[in-house]
């Protein structure tokens, strides 16, 4: 069985379809990130309007044998699109009453 990396600042919580909880995975400390740099362009409505233009990955660590790592959904299509097949997002959100995200019913692997 894999190893999961979680590369997110967040536990993982991974919640069954009758609500318990099948798995929790600590975050590892390291977080990838995707870098971006933002800049006023105009606005609409006296409203700012913005452009993120998106950078390189950042934190990723290099494929291991029977790892897989977990991170943003904007960090693993940047993954997906280099190449990696080891790399997942968190998939279907699960929320409490009040909207909250409470977990996840599993992982993807964004296209």
């Amino acid at each position: 069985m894999p190893s999961i990396v979680n590369l997110t600042p967040h536990e993982l919580t991974f919640v069954g379809p009758d609500g318990e909880i099948l798995a929790r995975i600590p975050p590892s400390g390291q977080i990838a990130r995707i870098s971006s740099e933002t800049d006023l362009v105009g606005e609409v409505a006296g409203l700012p309007v913005y452009k993120t233009v998106m950078g390189d990955m950042e934190g990723l660590p290099a494929p291991q044998p029977d790892t897989v790592y977990v991170a943003s959904t904007l960090v693993a299509q940047a993954a997906v699109r280099a190449g990696r097949s080891d790399v997942y997002s968190p998939a279907a959100q699960v929320r409490d009453s009040e909207g909250r995200i409470v977990g996840c019913r599993g992982l993807q692997i964004p296209t």
